[in-house]
C-alpha cells in the first residue's frame, strides 16, 4: 500500500515536471504569446463553424469573419467608435452587476433587526420579522445520529461502512460466491 501512495506521488511529480518544461520551452520560443499587435476585441458564434471577430490590428479596427475553410474582411470600423460602444457595454454590465448585488443585499436579513430589543415588534414589516432557526434549514446543524449497530460489528475506524471498508468487501464477495456456487 506504501508503495503504491509512493509511485503515485512521484508519477505526479514527473507530470508536473514535464508540464513545467514545456511550458518554459513554450514561453521562450514565444508560442502562445501575442506580441500587442493584434488584439481580439470581441468574437460572436453565428453558427456551428462560423464566428464573426472584431480585431484591433495596430491602429485599424477591422471586423472578419470566419469558418473552418476561410476568412473574409466584412468591415472596417472607426477605433473611435469601436471604443465608445466598449465604454457603454462596460457600464452596462457594471451596472448589471451593481443592480444583482442590490437585490441579493434586498434579500439578506437585516444586520440591524438581528439585534431589536423587541422581535415581535407589529409596526415593523412582516417580510423583516426574525424567525427562529428551524431543522433542515441550510445552515443549521442537525444532532448526531447513533450508528447503527450492524456498522459497528463491520468494521470500525473511519473507513467503516464506505467504499474502503475491508469487511464491507469481504461480505461482498462471499455473498457473491453464495449466488454464483452450483448446487
Amino acid at each position: 500500500m506504501t508503495w503504491m501512495v509512493i509511485r503515485l506521488v512521484l508519477s505526479l511529480v514527473f507530470v508536473a515536471g514535464v508540464l513545467w518544461f514545456a511550458a518554459r520551452v513554450a514561453k521562450k520560443r514565444g508560442l502562445g504569446m501575442g506580441n500587442g499587435l493584434i488584439e481580439v476585441v470581441a468574437r460572436q458564434r453565428m453558427g456551428r463553424s462560423s464566428t464573426v471577430s472584431v480585431l484591433r490590428v495596430a491602429d485599424r479596427v477591422l471586423v472578419v469573419g470566419s469558418t473552418e475553410e476561410n476568412v473574409t474582411l466584412l468591415a472596417e470600423m472607426d477605433a473611435e467608435v469601436v471604443e465608445e460602444v466598449l465604454a457603454e457595454a462596460e457600464e452596462e454590465r457594471t451596472a448589471a452587476q451593481e443592480a444583482r448585488r442590490a437585490a441579493v443585499a434586498a434579500r439578506r436579513p437585516a444586520r440591524a433587526l438581528e439585534a431589536a430589543d423587541d422581535p415581535f415588534d407589529h409596526d415593523a414589516p412582516t417580510s423583516q420579522i426574525p424567525l427562529p432557526a428551524l431543522p433542515g434549514v441550510p445552515g443549521t446543524r442537525r444532532p448526531r445520529r447513533p450508528v447503527p449497530v450492524g456498522r459497528q460489528a463491520g468494521g470500525s475506524g473511519l473507513v467503516a461502512g464506505s467504499v474502503f471498508d475491508r469487511a464491507a468487501w469481504t461480505q461482498v464477495v462471499e455473498g457473491l460466491r453464495e449466488r454464483t456456487v452450483r448446487r
